[in-house]
């Protein structure tokens, strides 16, 4: 059976604050990487938390080591744009992902 995670990525030694998300290196590559991920059903949301250094993804996985194990799929990820800062079950109580 599969469940929920929110998990805290912040941006790591790669990130160039002069630029901007979209701007930065691998930017391409990151973007299909979550496109295919919230296709096949990994990630159900993410973005920023504006005003920080932080994104929240909402994942279903099997175990947060499955939803690590995804996101260093992530070029992000061995690019040191981006790591892993918490994994931590969501028991979602009001609303409906599917």
């Amino acid at each position: 059976m599969s469940d929920w995670f929110a998990v805290v990525r912040t941006r790591g030694v790669a990130w160039d604050e002069s630029l901007s998300l979209r701007e930065q290196a691998l930017w391409d590559p990151h973007a299909d990487y979550m496109d295919g991920v919230e296709a096949a059903g990994f990630v159900r949301l993410a973005g920023p938390l504006e005003g920080t250094r932080d994104v929240l993804i909402i994942v279903r996985a099997e175990s947060p080591e499955d939803a690590e194990a995804r996101l260093a799929e992530d070029p992000w990820t061995a690019s040191g744009h981006l790591r892993t800062v918490r994994i931590a079950p969501w028991n979602m109580l009001v609303g409906r992902l599917g």
